[in-house]
């Protein structure tokens, strides 16, 4: 039996941080994705609202919540704008290899100087390619090198490479250049050059890499979640608006179903991800279940988006609905963490490592 009840704090910064997605990013979308950034206003009300530092440890002067609280906050704004989501976080991702392989030291040189600039932007990247035919690493002989052609953030005052064996902190010798994106506009999108970039930090520590990579699998599957949770919200207030044959749409049994089975995949991802995030704060094994959420939420986005869309028929293409836009972004973040193969790739081995299959914990809520 599942007890997903959340602590009462939680609750009300749940509900703080979907007042602010529904009021400033949902209402302003498309102003953001064609300034291919978030206006200032935006920012200063998502840096009063604390959440800058919401995982950082309180020793840093942050708020030391952990990644459930982050997985709630983060499926809120993803339900409002994925894409302005990550331009509002300054660290982002890139906090957790400082925090996983560096440590507190690592966060007071690179994380908290960056906490100071609300225009600041950390981006984290996966350097590390071993699929055959597409070997790539960017960390070689103490230097890096190489291309990406997408990157989603038009500036990058700090540079973290993650691979399998540890994580690289790199703070010149690399370029953006803009490119024109398709997901996640609101963030910045570039190609990223390093040109034999020196290494201002390494370390070597698979364990700690690979908690690093579940927790940014996480972040993205929080994002997915609440981006799939508005568009079957979208698409069933239109259906039950839209009538024909003498009835909504959505009355129709087909379509019925069909809204059910969206939904349905919304509430999955979201237990998965939830699940994960518990055992993550609770000091448990959690890069399975954070690599299976990450796959679950990927799979989901790519039923739920483009359904979301054909209830909407041929208008839901149009930019006047945000319809396409759901669908891009859930494209897009679909790649993103090392993409969904390599998810599904250590996903699947644990699967096939436990005879019973892979088994959910319980969510534990704490007694009052």
């Amino acid at each position: 039996m599942f007890d997903l009840s959340q602590q009462e704090e939680l609750v009300l910064l749940q509900d703080q941080v979907r007042q602010f997605g529904a009021a400033v990013l949902r209402e302003r979308h498309r102003e953001f994705e064609a300034a291919g950034a978030v206006a200032d206003e935006a920012r200063a009300e998502y840096a009063a609202l604390g959440l800058a530092g919401l995982e950082l440890p309180e020793a840093l002067d942050g708020a030391g919540l952990g990644a459930v609280a982050k997985v709630l906050v983060l499926e809120e704004l993803g339900a409002a704008d994925p894409g302005a989501a990550l331009a509002l976080d300054a660290l982002g991702p890139a906090l957790y290899p400082l925090a996983e392989l560096g440590g507190e030291a690592a966060l007071t040189r690179y994380a908290l100087p960056l906490l100071g600039d609300p225009e600041a932007r950390a981006l984290l990247v996966w350097g590390d390619s071993e699929r055959p035919g597409r070997q790539r690493r960017l960390i070689e002989g103490g230097r890096a090198t190489g291309t990406l052609p997408w990157v989603p953030a038009a500036r990058a005052d700090l540079l973290v490479v993650l691979d399998a064996q540890g994580a690289a902190v790199i703070d010149s010798g690399f370029r953006l250049t803009p490119v024109k994106g398709s997901g996640l506009r609101a963030a910045g999108a570039a190609e990223l050059v390093l040109d034999n970039a020196p290494l201002s930090a390494h370390w070597r520590d698979p364990a700690g890499a690979a908690r690093a990579l579940a927790r940014w699998r996480l972040s993205v599957a929080a994002l997915l979640t609440g981006l799939m949770r508005t568009a079957a919200e979208t698409s069933r207030e239109y259906a039950l608006q839209r009538v024909a044959f003498g009835k909504p749409i959505a009355h129709h049994q087909a379509l019925a179903f069909l809204i059910a089975d969206m939904h349905s995949a919304v509430d999955a991802s979201r237990i998965l991800v939830q699940e994960a995030a518990w055992r993550a704060d609770a000091g448990l094994p959690f890069a399975d279940a954070a690599a299976t959420a990450f796959v679950e939420a990927a799979e989901a986005g790519m039923f739920v988006t483009p359904n979301a869309l054909q209830i909407f028929g041929g208008q839901g293409f149009m930019q006047d609905l945000p319809l396409e836009k759901y669908l891009r972004e859930a494209r897009t973040l679909a790649l993103m963490a090392g993409g969904i193969d390599l998810a599904r790739d250590l996903a699947g081995a644990a699967v096939a490592d436990s005879a019973d299959g892979f088994a959910l914990s319980p969510i534990l809520a704490e007694e009052p």
